[in-house]
């Protein structure tokens, strides 16, 4: 009966040890596969970092385009506020002109 007890206990822990052999190997196969994402994943980051890089340059160049529009836009308006203020003034004088012309010739 030893021997049998033995022998179980053999069987046991041979069974044993191939279940831990197994379980160390399924965890260091999942440990290289997170491993192996985690490195993808950190490729597609640096990928997508260039972009986001130039995403932002070319946002920076067009919030500068704006601003000089920006810019334009407000020397045309000033600009076109003075001719409006032109046009009034020579309105106005041409207008003092013909008043004058009618008080000295009022038949018209």
């Amino acid at each position: 009966m030893s021997n049998t007890v033995a022998m179980i206990i053999v069987v046991v822990v041979v069974v044993l040890v191939i279940a831990l052999v197994g379980m160390m190997l399924v965890r260091s196969k999942g440990r290289e596969r997170r491993a192996r994402q985690a490195q993808e994943l950190r490729s597609q980051a640096a990928a997508t970092s260039v972009e986001v890089e130039q995403t932002q340059r070319e946002a920076a160049a067009r919030k500068a385009a704006a601003e000089q529009a920006r810019e334009q836009a407000e020397i045309a308006e000033a600009r076109a506020a003075e001719a409006e203020r032109e046009l009034m003034q020579t309105d106005a004088q041409r207008e003092d002109v013909l008043r004058e012309a009618d008080r000295l010739d009022p038949r018209r």
